[in-house]
C-alpha cells in the first residue's frame, strides 16, 4: 500500500490548482491521479479563448490555461500519475487505482480532494424515440472529434440543449463548414452564459428554439433528420406542433453529471439538486479529510471560478493534514430561499477563527430568469447582504462575499433569496 499525505484525484484545472495550493501550504508529500494520458482535464480540447480572465488578467485558450498550471505543478516536482483511475474509495481515505504499468494497488492518504469534474448526459439519459443511427454525439464527444483528432462528425447539423459546450460547437461546426440549423432548448430560457449566445449563436445568425425540444431521430444507418416541437410548462410535447427537420448530425448538450460515483463508495452525502457532495466552508465533505472542488461539486460557467474554489479546497486540505483548524462549535445551514435552486457551501461551521477581515464565498444560481431584482442574503433577522440585479438567470452562476467576522456572530441559519422589486 502507497502512503500519502494528499492524494488528489483528477488533473484537470480543479485537481492542479488544489495539489499546488496545498503544496504552497507546506504538504509536500502529494499524489496526483488522472486517467487520461496526459493532464489537463477538459481543457486540452476546448481551443476557444475566454479562459483566464480572472486569474490571469488576460484571455487564453483552454490549452494555454492548463499548461500554465501544468508548469507550475511540474516545477514543484509533484508526482502527477496518469493514465492511472481511481476504482474504490473508502471512507477511511484508502483509494484502490489502477494502471497499466503497476496493475492494482491501494493509496492511503492523510486527506483526498476530490476534482474529477463532470461527465455529459448522453441519449439514454433522454428515451428520446427512434433507431440508434451513427451521428448522434454529446457536443463534448464532438468537440474532441473536431478540435483534438481532426474528424468532423457531420455536415449538416441540429444541437438539443443550450448549455455552453453546445454553443461553443454551435460556432466550431459554423467555422468548420457545417451548416447548424439550430440550437433547440426545452426550457424557456437558455442555460449557457450570455455572451456565448451572443458570440456562437446570433453572430452567426443560427437561431436559438426555446422551450422546443427533440421528440424523434430518424435514420437507420445514419441520422436523416429530427422530428422537433414545442413543449408546454411541463416540459410535455404540444400536440400539432411538430416539425421534421432534415440534418444528418444530432448533438446534445443536455446537462452534466458530477462524477460521484467515488463518493457514494465512500458513503458522502451528496446534494439532489447539484450533485455533488455537501460540504462545509472548507469545502470539506461528510466524511473528514475528504474534500472536493470544481465541477464535481457543482457545475460552473467558468474555470476561473473552478481554480478560485479548488485553490482554497487545497489550502483547506493542508490544515486539515496539519491539524491546524479551529474546532467546530455551532454549525449553520445555508439555506435556498425564494428563486434560488442551490447555494454551495451547503453549512458553515463556526467559529471561523482565521482573520476577521476574510471573506467566505458562497455560490448560488437562481431557478429562472428575473429581472429587476434584489439579491438578499439574511440570518437572525439581520440583512448580511443586499444588491440590486438588473437580471438573474440560471445560466449565470452568482457569488456572494460574507466577512468572516459577520458569519462568526450568527446563531441561526443563513438564507440566500431573490427579492423581486416593484415595476
Amino acid at each position: 500500500m502507497v502512503k500519502t499525505d494528499l492524494l488528489v484525484i483528477g488533473g484537470g484545472p480543479a485537481g492542479l490548482a488544489a495539489a499546488i495550493s496545498a503544496y504552497d501550504a507546506g504538504i509536500r508529500d502529494i499524489i496526483v491521479i488522472d486517467r487520461e494520458e496526459q493532464p489537463g482535464g477538459i481543457l486540452k480540447q476546448c481551443i476557444h479563448n475566454g479562459f483566464g480572465l480572472h486569474v490571469f488578467n488576460e484571455e487564453l485558450s483552454g490549452p494555454e490555461y492548463a499548461w500554465r498550471f501544468i508548469e507550475k505543478a511540474n516545477e514543484r516536482n509533484i508526482d502527477v500519475r496518469c493514465e492511472t483511475m481511481a476504482i474504490d474509495m473508502t471512507p477511511d481515505k484508502v483509494v484502490t487505482v489502477v494502471n497499466v504499468n503497476d496493475g492494482q494497488y491501494k493509496i492511503k492518504a492523510k486527506a483526498i480532494v476530490l476534482g474529477m469534474g463532470c461527465r455529459e448526459r448522453t441519449r439514454g439519459a433522454l428515451n428520446i424515440p427512434g433507431e440508434r443511427p451513427a451521428g448522434v454525439y454529446t457536443a463534448g464527444a464532438a468537440q474532441k472529434f473536431v478540435n483534438v483528432e481532426g474528424y468532423m462528425p457531420g455536415k449538416s447539423v441540429v444541437i438539443l440543449g443550450s448549455g455552453d459546450i453546445g454553443l461553443i460547437m454551435a460556432r466550431r461546426m459554423t467555422l468548420e463548414g457545417a451548416n447548424v440549423k439550430m440550437v433547440c432548448e426545452v426550457m424557456p430560457y437558455s442555460s449557457g452564459l450570455k455572451r456565448n449566445i451572443v458570440q456562437c449563436l446570433d453572430d452567426f445568425g443560427i437561431p436559438l428554439k426555446l422551450s422546443t425540444t427533440v421528440i424523434r431521430v430518424h435514420g437507420t444507418d445514419r441520422v436523416k433528420g429530427v422530428t422537433i416541437a414545442k413543449v408546454d410548462d411541463n416540459r410535455n410535447p404540444i400536440p400539432g406542433t411538430e416539425e421534421y427537420v432534415e440534418c444528418d448530425t444530432l448533438l446534445l448538450s443536455v446537462g452534466l453529471i458530477p462524477e460521484n460515483e467515488l463518493a457514494k463508495s465512500a458513503n458522502i452525502a451528496l446534494d439532489p439538486i447539484t450533485g455533488g457532495a455537501i460540504v462545509n466552508e472548507y469545502l470539506e465533505t461528510s466524511v473528514p479529510g475528504i474534500f472536493a472542488a470544481g465541477n464535481i461539486l457543482h457545475v460552473h460557467d467558468l474555470v476561473d471560478n473552478v481554480t478560485a474554489e479548488a485553490t482554497s479546497a487545497g489550502y483547506n486540505a493542508a490544515l486539515y493534514i496539519k491539524d491546524n483548524r479551529p474546532k467546530s462549535s455551532t454549525t449553520l445551514k445555508t439555506v435556498r430561499g425564494d428563486c434560488v435552486r442551490y447555494v454551495v457551501p451547503q453549512k458553515v461551521e463556526l467559529p471561523l477563527s482565521e482573520d476577521q477581515n476574510k471573506k467566505q464565498r458562497f455560490y448560488l444560481r437562481v431557478d429562472n430568469i428575473y429581472k429587476n431584482v434584489r439579491l438578499i442574503v439574511e440570518s437572525d433577522g439581520k440583512i448580511l447582504y443586499n444588491i440590486k440585479k438588473i437580471a438573474v438567470a440560471p445560466g449565470e452562476m452568482e457569488h456572494v462575499d460574507i466577512p468572516f467576522k459577520t458569519l462568526n456572530e450568527l446563531s441561526s441559519d443563513i438564507i440566500f433569496r431573490i427579492e423581486k422589486q416593484e415595476k
